[in-house]
């Protein structure tokens, strides 16, 4: 596939892309009114950014624990039972006199949810598309970038007009269109592996992708810089109370200029070289939150810096590259657990640093220490040869097969590097 018109005729891509915008849509009208509740509750930027991106920190455990189910488990049942429970747990979150510990338990639980999504969404998306993995995440984060841009700048206005908890029962009832778009648009289709889900064979599965040093370094690359960024993100209702919307709508912009352009246009030989500096990209516009800039400026560099998000495109494919078909799933999602995860910690960072410094102050800070991070990473990401090692009698090949070669190895022996 080459196009998006192919991309769409392909069968169940359409309501899987349905299925995922209008879930992205629920996410984005949810959070911006929860943050904008907690912060006019609390006036604390460390609780506002909590209650935006806490819940990440739950798919840690999610990933420990759940994690296995995701190629186990029938992907339509999945999605559906997921958006069930996120429409559930937002419109109790608009319940008038819920206390603030009351929110967080709730957005909490529903992180551990949360960790089970991306594996069954993208390890689906690897059969819906087989071989056009890039093309077919691209038009999803497309998709991600578009609803959000809608998402915030709508949130704004639902959260003025109809407060933010009116704006919260509109998210419960989007998640509710998704859960439905799941169930009629998507085929029954049969689990990716055999047996049973379970907390053994998620850990064992977990080591098995952390066995190679090759996809170490693509899952730090995936996690942590992003993780940082995001950090940045979390103070925008404290850095501009009344402009947070606009912000986060510039950010999604840039993301989907970036995903746009690296996942349709830019030529497949290209995309190696372009890898380092879009990671690059992705912190250093924010280190001119030194000079506290004004909104501008501000939006400038917050669009400039969202392109660099493109960079994960590139990383998933090489993750894709790296790994065998039976853990697909898996392997996506303890990519996208992680990258949850460390935006929990960095929006806790964040937060943290913006109550001891000032708010442009802790942003500055979160892009130096994503900038270095990345710097430290590059060298792991370069192509090189492959050595072989063991891991509980499994032959394993961790590092990636130079340009114009491709490691052989018989079905369960080996992970394809």
């Amino acid at each position: 596939m080459r196009t998006y018109r192919e991309l769409f005729r392909a069968p169940e891509f359409t309501p899987l892309f349905l299925a995922s915008s209008v879930q992205m849509a629920a996410l984005t009208l949810s959070e911006l009114a929860l943050g904008t509740l907690i912060y006019a509750a609390t006036r604390s930027p460390l609780l506002s950014a909590l209650s935006m991106f806490g819940p990440s920190l739950m798919q840690v455990i999610g990933a420990a624990t759940l994690l296995s189910a995701a190629d186990r488990v029938p992907a339509r049942a999945a999605m559906t039972g997921i958006c069930l429970a996120f429409s559930a747990g937002t419109a109790a979150l608009a319940a008038p006199g819920l206390p603030v510990w009351g929110a967080f338990a709730l957005v909490l639980g529903l992180g551990m949810v949360a960790s089970l999504g991306g594996g069954v969404r993208y390890g689906l998306l690897t059969e819906i598309v087989p071989g056009d993995y890039l093309l077919g995440r691209s038009v999803l984060n497309m998709s991600v970038g578009f609803m959000q841009i809608a998402g915030f700048a709508i949130g704004g206005v639902l959260v003025t007009m109809l407060s933010p908890r009116g704006t919260l029962l509109a998210g419960a009832a989007l998640y509710l269109a998704a859960a439905a778009v799941a169930r009629l648009g998507l085929g029954r289709r049969p689990a990716r592996a055999p047996g049973r889900p379970s907390i053994r064979e998620t850990w064992r599965n977990n080591a098995l992708l952390w066995s190679a040093r090759s996809r170490r370094y693509v899952y730090l690359a995936l996690w942590v810089p992003n993780g940082l960024i995001v950090g940045c993100e979390s103070l925008f209702v404290p850095y501009a109370p009344r402009h947070a919307g606009l912000l986060f709508a510039f950010a999604a912009l840039g993301m989907l200029a970036g995903d746009t352009v690296t996942g349709r246009f830019v030529p497949s030989r290209w995309r190696q070289r372009l890898g380092a500096p879009l990671r690059l990209l992705l912190g250093a516009p924010y280190l001119i939150f030194v000079l506290h800039p004004p909104l501008p400026l501000a939006v400038i560099a917050i669009t400039a810096a969202s392109i660099g998000y493109s960079a994960t495109l590139l990383l998933q494919q090489r993750l894709m590259d790296l790994t065998q078909d039976d853990l697909a799933g898996h392997a996506l999602g303890l990519a996208s657990s992680g990258m949850l995860t460390m935006q929990g910690v960095g929006a806790a960072l964040a937060g943290a640093v913006a109550v001891r410094t000032s708010v442009p102050a802790a942003m500055t800070i979160m892009a130096a220490a994503s900038v270095a991070v990345t710097l430290l990473l590059g060298p792991g990401l370069r192509p090189g040869g492959n050595r072989t090692v063991r891991w509980r009698g499994r032959q394993v090949l961790p590092a990636a097969s130079p340009p114009g070669t491709e490691a052989r190895s018989a079905p369960d022996q080996q992970l394809r590097a």
